[in-house]
C-alpha cells in the first residue's frame, strides 16, 4: 500500500461549517505525505454555505470554488486533486463520487433525490455512493439511520467521530461484507491526526476510485491501530439507538447493533 488519500473533508468555500480554504487544505495534506485528497463539500440537503435562492447553475458554480481552489493549489505541488460531495437526508448522509459539474449542472433534480433515486442515479452517471460515519450522533438527529440498500458501502472511520461510533461501524463492515472506507472529515487543517485510505495504485481520476469501490478492490484503511477497540464493549443508550432503512426507506429496529467483538 503506497498510496494515501483523503476522502472526506470541508472548506470554508462551499460549507458553512468549513474553517480553511481549499488551498490550505491542499498544502497541509501535501506536507503530511498524502498522495490526494477528494474534496467533499455539504450538498445543499445539509450545512451548504451556497445562497439556496440562487439560480441553479450558479450555485453549482460556488458549490465547486471548493474544490477549484484546492484543485489548482494541488496542480502547483504535486497533489492530486478530485471531487465529491455530501448529501444528507435525516442526519444520514452520503458521499457521493463520480459526478462531473456538467452533470449537475444539467440536473437540478438531484437536490430532491430520495435515498434510492440518488443511489441509482449515481450509478447511472458512472459514480458510487458510500454513507459517511454511519452509527454517528449529533444533537440535531432524531435518531441514528444505517442506509446500506442505499450506497456501496460504508465509511467505517471518521476522526470526527467517537471511537465507539467507528467501532460499530467497522463490526457491522465485517459483519456484512461491506466495502469500507476512512477519511478525516477535516474541516479545518492542519489537524494532528488525519485518517484517510491506502490504494495500491495511485489513481489518475476519480472514476478510478469509483471502480475501485463498485469492484470490491482492496481498500487499506489509514486510521490508528486502536481506533476500532473499545475497552469492554459498553451497552449503548438509547442515543445510541440504530435503525436501519428498509427498501422503502422507513426506519425499521436494527436487532444487531454491532456492539461485540464476537
Amino acid at each position: 500500500m503506497g498510496y494515501l488519500y483523503e476522502t472526506h473533508m470541508h472548506t470554508c468555500l462551499a460549507s458553512a461549517c468549513g474553517r480553511s480554504t481549499g488551498k490550505e487544505h491542499a498544502r497541509f495534506y501535501k506536507e503530511a505525505g498524502y498522495t490526494g485528497i477528494i474534496m467533499t463539500d455539504h450538498f445543499f440537503g445539509g450545512n451548504t454555505a451556497i445562497n439556496r435562492e440562487l439560480p441553479w447553475k450558479e450555485r453549482i458554480d460556488l458549490f465547486w470554488r471548493g474544490y477549484e481552489d484546492a484543485k489548482e493549489e494541488g496542480d502547483r505541488i504535486g497533489l492530486d486533486v478530485f471531487f465529491g460531495l455530501e448529501q444528507n437526508y435525516a442526519g444520514d448522509e452520503y458521499l457521493l463520487y463520480g459526478l462531473t459539474k456538467e452533470y449537475m449542472e444539467e440536473h437540478p433534480e438531484m437536490e430532491h433525490w430520495t435515498r434510492r433515486q440518488q443511489l441509482e442515479e449515481v450509478h447511472r452517471a458512472g459514480g458510487c455512493v458510500i454513507q459517511a460515519h454511519p452509527f454517528r450522533i449529533r444533537g440535531y438527529m432524531e435518531r441514528i439511520r444505517v442506509g446500506t440498500a442505499f450506497c456501496d458501502g460504508i465509511e467505517a472511520a471518521n476522526c470526527g467521530n467517537e471511537p465507539l461510533d467507528d467501532a460499530r461501524a467497522y463490526r457491522m463492515g465485517r459483519a456484512m461484507n461491506l466495502v469500507m472506507t476512512a477519511g478525516s472529515d477535516n474541516h479545518c487543517s492542519p489537524i494532528p491526526v488525519p485518517y484517510g485510505v491506502e490504494l495500491e495504485k495511485r489513481l489518475t481520476s476519480i472514476e478510478d476510485y469509483v471502480r475501485i469501490i463498485l469492484d470490491k478492490e482492496c481498500i487499506g484503511l489509514h486510521v490508528p491501530e486502536e481506533r476500532f477497540r473499545v475497552s469492554g464493549d459498553p451497552e449503548p443508550d438509547a442515543r445510541h439507538f440504530a435503525y436501519l432503512l428498509d427498501k422503502n426507506e422507513k426506519d425499521t429496529a436494527l436487532r444487531n447493533q454491532w456492539m461485540s467483538d464476537h
